[in-house]
């Protein structure tokens, strides 16, 4: 698969994913939280956690592939401009403890979920 055209494909279905996943959190957990960019970036950093661990980190991936769900997937379905503007806006709405424990838990979940990725990937 051309490589342009992988990511393209990817970045296309991890954006609509992005999407619908903070559609459905709003109307699972409705509230000022930004659950739904929480939802993405973790479950895009477990799917990448899990890719890595399972093919690159052993070296047995075709690069196609990893153009796909690496760059373009996740790199769709995960959005750091998304969770630097909502952290702004609840600064600017005095919600400062809500900004610092969306700091907080963003970090904390996607690197533990990572890591958790990592090792599930190995496994396999």
């Amino acid at each position: 698969m051309n490589t342009v055209v992988a990511i393209f494909i990817g970045g296309g279905l991890g954006s609509v994913a992005r999407f619908y996943t903070g559609k459905w959190m709003q109307l699972l957990i409705p509230g000022t939280f930004p659950y739904g960019t929480l939802a993405s970036n973790s479950i895009s950093s477990l799917i990448l956690g899990v890719f890595l661990g399972a093919t690159l980190l052993n070296g047995s991936t075709d690069s196609s592939w990893r153009y796909f769900i690496a760059i373009g997937f996740c790199g769709g379905y995960s959005t750091f401009s998304t969770f630097t503007a909502e952290t702004f806006e609840l600064l600017k709405s005095d919600l400062v403890a809500v900004a610092i424990g969306n700091i907080a838990v963003n970090l904390i979940a996607t690197l533990v979920l990572f890591g958790a990725g990592i090792w599930l990937g190995k496994q396999l």
